[in-house]
């Protein structure tokens, strides 16, 4: 995983280039990522998601709060949003700034210490980004060490997400695995760990729970029952429903009905 330093950086310059999108844009456009929402609700969204993380942060909550509501000082006219969106993003970085962001607190993922927020903000962000983008008609592009990051950060929480993503829970099997490769040329400075290094986590379904398997180097032969391979941008946007597996940047190949079921109950 990349640090938090640079995650920290990172949610910066995604929150930057988000209100860049938008500038001038009519809130109106449907957002084909998002069915249903406007680019208004899409920003809307977004900056709101920052600043309860931001509140989170500020009060290192140990429990699961019980509401979600925090003083979104909502721009008054259409030409407010972009601002507003970079006042949600100071507002983070000067929380991050005064946060031990290795202390222990609340979060509903895999990591229990205040830096999960931050990456997850990041990676809200940066999806959100490329959903005003394509509504836009604008082209993207997400940094390789970002989107691999991002694959790790999405896999490893998604087994915790059935608070919120009941279809999670139907996630289960006999053991059953699916490998995501990344296939454009892997950085030395995307990752320390030797698995996200090599680009390819492993996803075993078991009967009571599924989650990333940490392979030795030498295991990453063995052929899983399912195979979907790709650019790690790519492989980022197709975990989060953005695009399809039958799109021209994957290579797909073994059991198609336990990727059916990954895709169908995946998504959070």
């Amino acid at each position: 995983m990349i640090s938090t330093d640079a995650h920290r950086a990172a949610v910066a310059a995604e929150s930057a280039r988000f209100a860049e999108v938008i500038e001038g844009a009519d809130l109106a456009t449907p957002v084909p990522g998002c069915p249903g929402w406007t680019l208004l609700d899409l920003v809307r969204h977004a900056g709101s998601v920052q600043r309860w993380f931001a509140v989170l942060l500020r009060q290192s909550v140990q429990e699961p709060p019980r509401t979600r509501e925090v003083d979104l000082r909502l721009p008054a006219g259409d030409d407010g949003w972009p601002g507003w969106l970079r006042e949600g993003a100071a507002e983070a970085a000067d929380v991050f700034g005064s946060t031990d962001l290795d202390a222990p607190m609340w979060t509903w993922g895999a990591d229990g210490h205040a830096r999960f927020w931050v990456r997850r903000m990041l990676f809200e962000t940066l999806v959100h980004r490329v959903d005003a983008e394509a509504a836009l008609g604008l082209p993207s592009t997400i940094d390789p060490a970002l989107a691999v990051d991002g694959v790790d950060e999405f896999l490893v929480n998604l087994p915790f997400a059935t608070p919120f993503a009941p279809g999670v829970a139907r996630l289960r099997g006999a053991g059953e695995t699916i490998r995501f490769r990344r296939t454009d040329v892997a950085d030395s400075a995307d990752s320390v760990d030797s698995v996200v290094s090599a680009g390819e986590w492993l996803v075993r379904l078991g009967p009571d729970e599924f989650g990333v398997v940490r392979e030795a180097a030498g295991d990453r032969e063995h052929p899983a029952a399912a195979t979907v391979a790709g650019p790690a941008a790519d492989l980022l946007l197709l975990l989060y429903g953005r695009t399809d597996r039958a799109d021209e940047a994957f290579e797909v190949s073994g059991d198609e009905a336990l990727l059916a079921r990954w895709s169908d109950n995946s998504r959070f």
